[in-house]
């Protein structure tokens, strides 16, 4: 690891009462991050693994296009559809009951006329190297993926 392989992220919070925080990154307008009222939220925002799951979406969109243009890889779109799901002991202090996702489905839908191998051979090296997708499977949370040519 060099000084030059090393990326900074880095985004602000503020306690906005209740279970509200605002959130700023970069030079964006700041959004409100909350639950819904279900879980004592006033339902002002995502809340906190939807933006999780939102993370997923993104970071994979993100890889797609860096790797299919390194693979000559061709495609008009991408569509993703995730759920996850939690089991609200884990956040209650339940002994032995995990707090993060307890497994994740992840369905991608890529408008190609690339062949069914070529699809799985970007899918392979997007898995591979997309840090959200990493996390997930570095805390060993089952991740089921589908990834489909329309």
């Amino acid at each position: 690891m060099t000084a030059e392989s090393i990326l900074n992220v880095e985004s602000t919070g503020v306690w906005k009462g209740g279970v509200k925080t605002e959130i700023s990154v970069r030079s964006f307008a700041p959004f409100m991050v909350d639950e819904p009222a279900s879980l004592g939220g006033t339902d002002e925002g995502p809340n906190p693994v939807e933006l999780v799951l939102s993370g997923l979406s993104s970071c994979t969109s993100v890889m797609i296009s860096l790797i299919a243009k390194e693979q000559g890889f061709a495609y008009e779109a991408a569509e993703f559809l995730n759920s996850g799901q939690i089991d609200l002991q884990g956040m209650s202090g339940v002994a032995g009951v995990s707090p993060h996702f307890q497994s994740v489905q992840f369905d991608v839908v890529v408008t190609t006329g690339e062949s069914d191998e070529r699809l799985q051979q970007l899918k392979a090296e997007v898995e591979k190297r997309c840090p959200v997708m990493n996390l997930f499977l570095d805390a060993k949370v089952p991740v089921t993926t589908n990834w489909v040519r329309k």
